[in-house]
């Protein structure tokens, strides 16, 4: 199993290049499904949940074809209707095969997620949206059945308890565009990976419209066909790097970038200090003193991303004041807290909250990651901790993050990735 060591003290300085977004091209890689044709995905990041989904499009007879960062799908069919456990147990995006088998053959069983261990992620609303759209659904033996002679276009609500679901809107989108008549999802999530997919779609013939937005519209077709496309570039990759950029006291140019899906974090980066500047698709991060105290509250697209939560509750933890940061996604994402606190930090849990007490230094120990933000989040308390700080069960940096230790390295950390056998 690998680890990371980690030699913590340098400041990063130089530029790297953000990778295509993993949380849209899983959706999309999923939407290739919909149609007998080849589609052709560019520039797709070489990271763990990519080569499960990957397998998991063979598993239900896909062929799939990869030549460095392109990957070709086509699905002629008849295709298997199963998505089997012992492939999506290990991710929790595997559900975006059930929109897609659902709406072109009427049938779909796809086993029950897995993926990291941060709480609760029922399937509600995802059930809710294929029964609103007239497939019977049911739980069985761990398995989502859903069946339908012919799905039909509804007005779907899909606002959850914690705001708008992303799987969820996906998976209805997906199974709408070929349903009879017009769909209408309210209370739909905006993120801009969601926006992708709907593009993606559009480029196969779908009739998507409002993606983005609270109410998005779907008019059925009769068929999909080939399209070509390139994702998004990854915004929670940039915000995890200028987070570094601005711990290390450095300066990071980060390109590829979308400053736009980043407004919410780059805010939150200047109130505590960091000079932030954007062109284009790059975005200049640099600091020269340790952070000033900022609040935090996680919520859905505009809003502050849970997914960067924990990288900057490692960034406050050597702030010059206390920070809050509220946790209003996922009840069990303060896992890493324990570990940073084992590396100095200050930080007390009380519910969805923790407060953060800055420290002037962290010091350097050996860390175990729970999830992959976690993971994340260690990574970079090892890059300001004394002296050498080692980092477990890095396999789930690698479901996000593609070879983040040599894009450190790129910017003069050290950190070595080490095989335990």
């Amino acid at each position: 199993m690998d680890r990371f060591i980690i030699r913590g003290g340098r400041p990063l300085k130089g530029t790297v290049t953000v990778a295509s977004s993993k949380n849209a091209v899983l959706p999309i890689l999923g939407a290739c499904l919909l149609t007998e044709e080849e589609c052709t995905i560019r520039n797709v990041p070489q990271l763990e949940d990519v080569r499960t989904m990957l397998r998991l499009l063979r598993a239900v007879g896909a062929g799939v074809s990869v030549s460095g960062r392109t990957v070709r799908i086509r699905a002629p069919g008849p295709l298997e209707k199963q998505a089997p456990y012992n492939i999506v147990r290990k991710m929790r995006a595997g559900y975006y095969v059930l929109g897609p088998l659902l709406g072109r053959f009427g049938e779909a069983r796809v086993s029950l997620p897995g993926g990291c261990a941060i709480g609760s992620r029922p399937l509600d609303l995802h059930l809710k949206g294929m029964a609103a759209l007239g497939a019977r659904v049911e739980l069985k033996h761990g398995y989502i059945d859903a069946r339908a002679r012919k799905l039909r276009g509804a007005q779907v609500s899909l606002e959850g308890t914690k705001g708008p679901s992303v799987g969820a809107t996906a998976n209805v989108m997906m199974a709408a565009v070929l349903s009879k008549g017009e769909t209408v999802i309210k209370g739909a999530a905006c993120e801009p990976e969601l926006v992708d997919l709907a593009e993606f779609l559009n480029k196969m013939g779908a009739r998507v419209e409002g993606a983005g937005t609270a109410e998005v519209r779907i008019r059925g077709v009769a068929q999909l066909g080939r399209a070509v496309h390139r994702p998004i570039p990854d915004r929670i990759e940039a915000g995890t790097l200028a987070a570094a950029a601005a711990l290390t006291r450095g300066k990071v140019k980060i390109r590829n970038c979308r400053p736009e899906h980043l407004v919410t974090v780059i805010d939150k980066l200047r109130q505590a200090g960091a000079v932030v500047e954007t062109r284009g698709r790059t975005m200049l991060v640099s600091a020269r003193a340790r952070p000033k105290p900022v609040n935090i509250s996680t919520a859905s697209y505009p809003g502050f991303p849970t997914d960067l939560q924990a990288q900057f509750t490692a960034l406050l933890s050597i702030g010059r004041g206390t920070s809050i940061i509220t946790e209003n996604i996922f009840e069990a994402r303060f896992m890493h807290v324990m570990e940073l606190n084992r590396m100095g930090a200050r930080i007390d849990i009380n519910g969805n909250m923790a407060v953060v007490q800055g420290v002037e230094r962290l010091c350097s120990a050996q860390v175990m990651a729970s999830d992959l933000r976690a993971s994340a989040a260690l990574v970079l308390a090892g890059l300001v901790a004394q002296g050498k700080t080692e980092v477990l069960r890095i396999y789930h940096l690698d479901r996000g993050y593609e070879r983040l230790e040599k894009k450190l390295a790129s910017l003069g950390a050290q950190v070595e990735r080490v095989s335990s056998g």
